[in-house]
């Protein structure tokens, strides 16, 4: 390796970039030469299970359910935060229970803005 400090750092990102172009060549290459190009109006047609498609396909949906689950993943994740903090509770300095506790408080920040605005009433 060379002697400059950040020749593992440009190596990583070269690797980091190079890497994917090279995946997406391969899949191109791949598809140009094994897939089969056989365009038709039945290869072309909208195919769910073998009925033809009728009606308008655009449902509408509700964005709470989408907040909902945003909402549920946040918090979730966020509480996994505090497993390992509870299982060295007892070895950590007093600043790591500052640090916790405003975790917790921003997390309870969170969930008090979501309920005053209403995003968890059911509507």
């Amino acid at each position: 390796m060379s002697d400059h400090p950040y020749a593992f750092l440009a190596l990583f990102l070269g690797v980091a970039i190079a890497f994917p172009l090279i995946m997406l060549g391969v899949a191109q290459l791949w598809v140009h030469f094994f897939q089969a190009a056989k365009p038709g109006a039945l290869k072309n047609s909208t195919y769910e299970c073998g009925l033809a498609a009728t009606g308008d396909s655009w449902i509408q949906f509700k964005a709470h359910y989408y907040l909902y689950a945003i909402l549920f993943l946040v918090f979730d994740v966020e509480i996994l935060f505090l497993l390992p903090f509870a299982v060295a509770f007892t070895s950590l300095p007093a600043g790591a229970l500052f640090a916790m506790l405003a975790f917790i408080f921003l997390l309870a920040e969170g969930l008090v803005w979501a309920w005053a605005r209403g995003h968890l009433a059911w509507k």
